[in-house]
């Protein structure tokens, strides 16, 4: 186990990013077409191709997953990941045509101190091919692929990942491009809002406060409408259908709830994806899908914190710092 979604059996995952534009892409390549879905909970989300992902639906599965940067324009970045795709082969065949399955979500990094005067080419075409061609089973996290612009209201963003076994066996995995309205720490201190969901330390180990102070109850808020927005794919390598892979979504959003104060307003486009690899059947469908359902949510949780966690600050005038920056000599205490 790697601690990343690409434990579970069946996903790669791709980044691609650039320092002078302080932006990126990461693909959730799945090896065979996987059932998917969508719960969007914020009030701005950017999306490609969702509409296919409801569960009455005509097409049952997807090739790959993009997240990106670059608000609107990072759209583009799906359109990369079908070109490489369709010279695999992979897609929903119509006669002779091959169509890859491709939705997409946004986030917005456009004033983060980047060069974004690309003029007419934005570069996410070709960041989504360079990703899906970079699809792998180790990636890197933190300022990388989708999060590499990717800020809070306190701390630099990032790209973040855990994974679990349930009790049964199944494998769950979560990836998160954490850009979020509000902060993933409480107060001004280094604990996490995750803490009670880390597993060996993954995020400094430090555990909660004592006593969490009003004073960090206090939502500290990040820019204005549409700077925001934390985009993620939650997967597993259960036999799901499009409606349970909706209520895994729906359930996974508990894990943004738990580790970023605010979450899901009306400034943001939070979102997660759910997929299934179909590798193993559920023994019955209603416990079995519970216990999965609770694991994406905790390892969405934990996910958000790894991705802060791993940050590096980006080197422009203002830019936030990284958590590592501000909080990487604290000891535990024993």
């Amino acid at each position: 186990m790697k601690n990343l979604i690409t434990d579970v059996p069946g996903v790669l995952v791709g980044n691609a990013d650039s320092a002078a534009h302080a932006t990126g892409v990461t693909v959730v390549l799945f090896n065979t077409p996987a059932a998917a879905s969508v719960s969007i909970l914020g009030g701005g989300p950017g999306v490609r191709d969702t509409a296919l992902l409801d569960p009455e639906m005509t097409v049952e599965a997807v090739d790959a997953l993009v997240l990106s940067g670059g608000s609107a324009f990072g759209l583009d970045a799906a359109g990369g990941v079908q070109a490489v795709l369709v010279e695999r082969g992979r897609g929903f065949r119509i006669r002779d045509l091959t169509v890859p399955i491709v939705p997409q979500a946004i986030l917005f990094d456009l004033a983060n101190g980047g060069d974004k005067h690309w003029g007419r080419k934005p570069p996410y075409f070709d960041l989504g091919m360079a990703a899906v061609e970079a699809a792998a089973p180790d990636f890197a996290l933190g300022t990388a692929g989708a999060g590499f612009g990717a800020t809070t209201a306190t701390l630099k963003g990032g790209l973040g990942s855990a994974s679990t076994v349930t009790p049964s066996g199944f494998t769950v995995g979560a990836v998160v491009a954490v850009n979020a309205v509000g902060s993933v720490t409480i107060g001004d201190g280094p604990q996490f809002w995750a803490a009670p969901y880390e597993q060996e330390g993954e995020y400094g180990g430090l555990g909660q406060p004592v006593r969490v102070p009003k004073e960090a109850l206090r939502p500290r808020l990040k820019g204005g409408v549409g700077e925001n927005t934390t985009i993620a794919v939650v997967a597993c390598d259960a036999a799901l259908t499009k409606a349970q892979c909706r209520r895994i979504a729906n359930a996974a959003h508990d894990g943004l709830a738990r580790s970023i104060r605010p979450s899901h307003t009306p400034l943001d486009g939070d979102l997660v994806f759910a997929a299934a690899t179909g590798r193993r059947p559920l023994p019955e469908p209603v416990y079995a899908l519970n216990e999965i359902a609770v694991a994406a949510a905790d390892c969405l949780a934990r996910a958000v914190a790894r991705g802060v966690y791993e940050a590096r600050a980006l080197p422009f005038p203002g830019a936030l710092p990284a958590w590592k920056d501000r909080f990487g000599r604290i000891m535990v205490t024993p």
